[in-house]
């Protein structure tokens, strides 16, 4: 497998030019995020995690985790790997000042996660968790919970994990049977037993941290059906003193991992919670609110899954790059020359190669400017807050899914070593197709655009993004189309569609409106290199961007057929001779 460089440059560009972190730097709050402090980060935990976490991606594959006496191990080498992460302060950036954090903009949180998912996207999934978990508890814990759990996730010393999914339930979250009975005497009065089994809980065991905070929906007695009777719950692995020191273990184990197509290194586990009627948790803000808290944890979440997208894209790319210049096969078409040539030399090769990066550098845009939303968000710009909102199921469902066309690219470009497991481009193909299934399916995030996100101030809020991009890309034409497109589109579904109509085009709409929004994203870091930014990379920004626009905004286009098609065709044939 071809070692790990870390793209910091094309990352730098994205910070600067898509999540504008310059202005974000002049803003009280984040007065620390000055030009310096970036380019540490950045070029820093890229270092990191070339030097620490990519070693460990392919043992990580072929060895995986392993349940062995109720214990989950991982092999040699993630222990250190982790406790080298803590002790640098990667797991802070953006966490709260107030626990310990570095109180940084968001978006520097997200180029951490970047670069180590790139490096290792299984090993990565272990902080992002626990990203999230921070800012469930920062958002909605009490004062007591922040201070008692904080401090050790803000650190890295305890990590998190988000257990929403049953057996029973899949994405129906408001179909789990997990509870949560009051506890009204003893020296556990005032919290919660709680008893079920959870499933797919991403690194719901280990022994690379020291405690592990389980964020566990259950219902209380008498809860409202569906997900209005939903609570959440901070049920951690070792119960914590009121000094801060680790009592005695909780009643809750790993009962099994799942063995999966790939991120083998992640142990992703059943748990069980409460067997012998002893899980402790406590209540995290007010009965049968859980699902709003959770959606803090998960939204946070869809982002970081969505940069998943960027690191096997990055990866893959830089995998097929040195097999290309390296690989010798058949002269150049057309030349008299009939000596055999690189196959990088190849039209068709370079086709490809063009379409990965193009791919990867737009989607890591799009990661940044919504990044850069979130944190103009936080900052109190209500219009950004709601932009994020509306970028959030573009960037998640897209980027994944474009994620495994890049993969899949890279493995062609290998020809039959591509397909041959001792080279590693079957290894990023295979961790990247759980990425459109995380945290709400790609067609749930679609549902999500054209219903939720469709109906956010009368439909503004989408249509107003529309608006200014194609005010801004006026001079390209393919682009301008393209925005026009998904406007109109826009109102079609909010003014005329049905309900069924709309979900029947939500998957291809998503997708227009995500490349729209990229191809913008990616104009704008093309005027920046024109105006002398990041002059390591001008010359092949260049070729990307018009790729990219020339290449990718078309087919887009060609959508808008089948976003707008209905749901007749769909129920043409009744469920019995549908699946016959």
């Amino acid at each position: 497998m071809t070692p790990f460089t870390p793209p910091t440059q094309d990352q730098l560009l994205a910070i600067r030019v898509n999540a504008g972190i310059d202005e974000l730097g002049r803003t009280e709050r984040f007065a620390s995020a000055e030009p310096d402090m970036v380019e540490a980060i950045v070029e820093g935990v890229g270092q990191f995690a070339a030097g620490e976490f990519a070693p460990l991606n392919r043992i990580g594959d072929l060895e995986g985790a392993k349940l062995e006496n109720g214990v989950v191990r991982l092999p040699d080498g993630f222990a250190e790997a982790y406790d080298e992460y803590v002790a640098q302060g990667w797991n802070s950036i953006a966490s709260p000042v107030a626990h310990g954090g570095q109180g940084l903009p968001f978006t520097l949180a997200c180029n951490v996660l970047e670069n180590l998912g790139t490096a290792n996207m299984a090993f990565n999934l272990l902080p992002m968790l626990s990203v999230g978990a921070i800012e469930a508890l920062e958002h909605h814990g009490s004062e007591q919970q922040q201070a008692t759990y904080l401090p050790k996730l803000v650190s890295g010393e305890w990590s998190g994990t988000m257990n929403l999914t049953e057996p029973q339930a899949g994405s129906d979250v408001g179909a789990l049977r997990a509870t949560a009975e009051p506890i009204e005497e003893g020296e556990h009065a005032g919290k919660y037993r709680i008893q079920g089994q959870k499933i797919y809980i991403t690194w719901g065991d280990h022994e690379l941290a020291k405690n592990i905070i389980h964020l566990v929906l259950a219902r209380t007695p008498g809860a409202p059906a569906g997900s209005r009777g939903i609570s959440l719950f901070v049920v951690p692995k070792y119960h914590v003193n009121d000094d801060g020191t680790l009592g005695p273990r909780n009643d809750l184990r790993p009962v099994s991992l799942e063995h999966k197509l790939g991120i083998n290194a992640s142990p992703t586990c059943v748990m069980s919670y409460g067997d012998n009627n002893a899980c402790i948790g406590e209540l995290v803000g007010a009965e049968n609110k859980g699902l709003a808290a959770m959606f803090t944890m998960m939204n946070n979440a869809r982002i970081n899954v969505g940069a998943q997208g960027v690191q096997i894209g990055e990866r893959a790319t830089q995998q097929a790059l040195a097999y290309a210049r390296d690989r010798v096969q058949s002269s150049r078409a057309g030349s008299p020359d009939r000596t055999p040539v690189a196959i990088v030399e190849h039209p068709d090769v370079r086709r490809m190669i063009l379409r990965m990066k193009a791919m990867t550098e737009g989607m890591r845009a799009l990661l940044y400017f919504t990044a850069g939303q979130v944190d103009r968000g936080t900052l109190g710009d209500e219009a950004a807050a709601q932009r994020a909102e509306v970028l959030v199921p573009m960037l998640k469902a897209w980027a994944t899914d474009v994620g495994i066309e890049v993969a899949s690219i890279g493995v062609q470009i290998h020809g039959g070593m591509g397909f041959v497991e001792e080279t590693g481009a079957a290894q990023h193909y295979r961790d990247a197709r759980i990425a459109p299934i995380y945290e709400g399916t790609n067609g749930i995030q679609a549902a999500d655009l054209v219903t939720r996100k469709l109906g956010m101030d009368g439909g503004n809020a989408v249509l107003s993004l529309f608006e200014e991009l194609a005010h801004d890309a006026a001079g390209e034409s393919a682009l301008l189309a393209l925005a026009q497109d998904c406007a109109a589109i826009a109102k079609w579904m909010r003014d005329e569609a049905s309900l069924d109509d709309r979900l029947a085009g939500s998957v291809p709409f998503c997708t227009m409106c995500a490349v729209a929004v990229t191809g913008w994203e990616l104009l704008k870091q093309l005027r920046a290199v024109k105006d002398g930014q990041a002059p390591a990379i001008a010359e092949g920004k260049a070729v990307t961007v018009r790729f990219f626009l020339d290449h990718i905004v078309p087919e887009a286009a060609g959508l808008r057929a089948s976003a707008t098609a209905g749901a007749g065709l769909l129920y043409a044939l009744d469920a019995n001779k549908l699946t016959a």
